[in-house]
Parts: structure tokens; C-alpha cells; sequence
């Protein structure tokens, strides 16, 4: 279910007075969108060959404050301009939004009009291509999960975040009547996204009080960055335009559960058939299939930055609440980083639990699948199958503690400096040391209450 406007379908929609806006929009580091509202009269007329934005937009931090330090963007270059070049096969409606269309786009270097470097839509693209002259096409599908609360974004401006309140009281995953309580919000979830040309499956309660999760078909690597990208917005505009909010933080709240984004991966030939699939091997994986997810066994440390990229992306790895903690992979269990599902079937696939849902999706589908190449290209044996309860199993290897080690891993990660470029890399690792630094310097609630009396 592709994008539903072209050009021509726009105009006709203009003419009749359904479109009167287009979105023109691009993936920032931390995976929002950003870009400008066009009149569709001129977006018509010319403004779907591309406009432009200030280069600042891939070097700043989630409060917009520029950072320095980076090579791509800075003071000392004066802060320049991008050129946005629309992708018209991203072009669709926005049924939430009254009169609104979208279009994603390419960020473009303003003097040779490459595509720049370090944007998460690049990166992705250029991993799908390196799959593609391999002769495969990379196939994923990523769950989006998150909080859903009865107030606004608005109060808490007013009365602070001690006022939170969950749209449900209690665990409500898969709980029927519970989420009816919801409807008004998910329903239009639901129906926005079909609207929109996103295939949406489902929305379902998940593992605590007020936890939601948003399914839709898998497809091709960037259509589901794409895809994804644009649910989250959806979700977030849906939701304040009732007065209520939502929080894709990975750990909002210490005693409850996190929130994820599994990525699930698959690779298929150009004539469209499963290459993780062999009817004859024990699980139904075919070796390629296991060269794939050795090799990202064997960068799992090093891809984590791509996957958690916040210091509060980590308080989500917790024993017992469904977030997995060992780099491991095992068959359909949820205590492993690195879960097959499908076993035995045409649908075989590896789900990688690891993301949590503030991950931006492009860098996390591109580091996993440089990752899984790069194990294709070695040819490297997977390790041996771990059972059981990874959680309390000793000896397996760890996922990264903490934004700092992580950082660290991948600075130094040979997988992806030659995937990526140095560039790449630096221009990331540099992104967590500034996360790093910021929490660092903030005194935080949790000190005050600790030590404000007793220290």
C-alpha cells in the first residue's frame, strides 16, 4: 500500500478544495520531522523540485540547541543551507490534518547536490543499495509502542510532570475492554494511518497501565523508516488535538515497563521469494539467513548507540519487563536481544528487541542491516543457540549498560566506519559524548530527594 497522491491526483485535489497544505518534511538526527508547510498552489507550480533549510537541522540536540563541535555544520561555516528534494513517491494525504498533505525528502548538499552524509535517510538508502547489488532486497517491519495520558502537553508547562495521568489504571496488553477506553484516540490512529497510504494492521494495549502499540505491514527497509517516522508524528498529533499526550521515551517512569521498537528483518531475492527460508534445516534458516544474524550478533555492541541513543534509553534494560538484556540469539523468546520468529516457515525472520522507541528508525534499520551484510560478506558461523531465561543465565554477553561504554564501542567499530564512513561515525559519537555531557551537567530530581537533607 504505497503513498496514495501523485502530482496529478494533488492538483485534482487542490481544484476541488480537499488540499490546500503540503508538508514538505525530513528525518532529523533524532528522527522528527522537520521542514515547511507549502501552499499547495505552489507546490504545484515548482515547489516539489526542492527547496532548502539551514544545515544546523543535523547538528543540533533534541532542545534545538546548536552543538559544537561537529565537522558537517557550525559557526565557523556560517551555518548554511541544504537543499530539500522531495521524494514523490512518498507524496500523501494527512486525514488528522485538515486539508494536509506530505512529502518526505532527501537533504542534498547545496553545492554538488550529493546527498548529505550524515542524514538518517541517507545512511539507510545507501545500506539498501549496498543489499541490493548483493542481489537482495532488505524487508523489515518495526512495533511502535508508547504511553498514552489524559493530560496535554500544555499542562505539564503549567504544572509540572507530578500531575501525569495514564489513560488506563491497570495492565492492559491485549485487554480488550481496557482499550475500548481508548478508542477515541486509537480509532483515529487507525484510520489516519490507512488514510494516509501506511498499511496499519493494529493497535493493541501492551505490557502496563496506559501502554499502547501501533503494528503495520512490513515492506521494504526505507518505505518502513519512512513509515515509522510518520505513525510517531501521527500519534503525537492525534492525541494533543484530543487533549491528551503520549511518550515514546524508552523508560518514562522507573517502576514501569519500557517502550520498544522491534525491528524485524528479512532478506529477498529480486524475484520476490524469502532468502531466509530452507524447508531443510532444523529451524527453517537458510545459512545465509545465519550468516546475517551472526553478523549482527558480532556488532551488537558496537550498533547500540544506533539503537539507544539517550542515557535514558538504558534504564529500559531491566530484568523481567520484556526488555532484553544479552546480546544472544535464541528461538521465539522474548528474553534474548535477538529473537527468531516464524520458525520452520516461509515467514522466518530475526527480531531484534534491542531498539527501545526512541530510536530514530533509519539509523536503527541501517546498523542493523550494515551489520547483517557484513556478516553475509565474512561468511561468519552463528554461535550456538541459547534456551532458556537469558535474563539470570551467566556469562552471555551483555548489551552496553550505558550510553558512555557505548559511545565508546562505536567509535572504535571498524563494522561501521567502513559501512558508514568515518564521518558517519564521528558525527554520531559525537551526538552521544554531547547527550552524555548534558546529563552530566543537569542536576536532577532524583539528587535533590537523595541528597538535599541527608547529604
Amino acid at each position: 500500500m504505497p503513498a496514495n497522491l501523485t502530482l496529478e491526483s494533488l492538483q485534482a485535489a487542490f481544484d476541488t478544495g480537499e488540499i490546500d497544505t503540503v508538508l514538505v518534511v525530513a528525518p532529523d538526527m533524532q528522527g522528527r520531522l522537520f521542514g515547511k508547510r507549502f501552499h499547495a498552489a505552489f507546490f504545484l507550480d515548482g515547489g516539489h523540485r526542492e527547496t532548502h533549510c539551514c544545515n544546523y537541522l543535523l547538528a543540533l540536540d533534541m532542545e534545538m540547541q546548536t552543538v559544537p563541535g561537529y565537522r558537517s555544520a557550525g559557526w565557523s561555516q556560517g551555518y548554511g543551507d541544504y537543499v530539500m528534494k522531495p521524494d514523490l513517491s512518498t507524496l500523501r494525504r494527512l486525514p488528522w490534518l485538515p486539508g494536509t498533505a506530505m512529502v518526505m525528502c532527501d537533504l542534498l548538499d547545496h553545492h554538488t547536490h550529493e546527498e548529505v552524509a550524515v542524514s538518517p535517510r541517507a545512511i539507510l538508502k545507501r545500506q539498501v543499495a549496498r543489499a541490493r547489488e548483493m542481489g537482495f532486497k532488505p524487508m523489515m517491519a518495526t512495533e511502535l509502542e508508547f504511553y498514552l495520558f489524559d493530560n496535554s502537553y500544555e499542562s505539564f508547562r503549567d504544572q509540572g510532570f507530578g500531575t501525569l495521568t495514564l489513560i488506563s489504571a491497570y495492565n492492559e496488553d491485549y485487554h480488550i475492554f481496557q482499550t475500548t477506553k481508548e478508542e477515541d484516540v486509537m480509532r483515529t490512529i487507525r484510520n489516519g494511518l490507512y488514510g494516509a497510504g501506511i498499511p496499519v494492521e493494529n493497535t493493541k494495549g501492551e505490557a502496563d497501565s496506559g501502554q499502547a502499540e501501533v503494528n503495520y505491514r512490513y515492506s521494504d527497509a526505507l518505505d518502513t523508516a519512512d513509515n515509522h517516522t510518520i505513525i510517531k508524528q501521527a500519534v503525537k498529533e492525534i492525541a494533543w488535538a484530543r487533549g491528551k499526550s503520549v511518550t515514546f521515551m524508552a523508560k518514562y517512569d522507573t517502576a514501569k515497563a519500557g517502550s520498544a521498537a522491534h525491528v524485524h528483518q528479512s532478506l529477498w531475492t529480486p524475484e520476490g521469494k524469502p532468502a531466509f527460508h530452507d524447508p531443510g534445516d532444523e529451524h527453517g534458516m537458510s545459512a545465509l539467513m545465519k550468516h546475517f544474524v551472526a553478523g549482527q550478533l558480532a556488532a551488537a555492541e558496537e550498533m547500540t548507540v544506533f539503537l539507544a541513543p539517550y542515557v535514558n534509553s538504558y534504564k529500559r534494560f531491566t530484568e523481567g519487563l520484556f526488555a532484553p538484556t544479552k546480546a544472544v540469539w535464541s528461538i521465539d523468546n522474548r528474553t534474548a536481544g535477538f529473537r527468531i520468529c516464524g520458525e520452520g516457515t516461509k515467514a522466518v525472520r530475526v527480531e531484534c528487541r534491542i531498539p527501545g522507541s526512541d530510536a530514530n528508525p533509519y539509523l536503527a534499520c541501517a546498523a542493523l542491516l550494515a551489520a547483517g551484510l557484513n556478516g553475509i560478506e565474512r561468511k561468519l558461523d552463528l554461535p550456538a543457540e541459547m534456551k532458556g531465561d537469558m535474563y539470570h543465565t551467566e556469562g552471555l554477553r551483555e548489551i552496553p549498560r550505558n550510553l558512555r561504554d557505548a559511545a565508546a564501542l562505536l567509535n572504535v567499530s571498524e563494522t561501521y566506519r567502513r559501512a558508514f564512513g568515518d564521518e558517519v561515525v564521528e558525527h554520531y559519537h559525537h551526538a552521544a559524548q554531547w547527550e552524555i555531557s548534558e546529563t552530566d551537567r543537569v542536576v536532577t530530581d532524583f539528587e535533590l530527594q537523595r541528597l538535599f537533607e541527608r547529604s
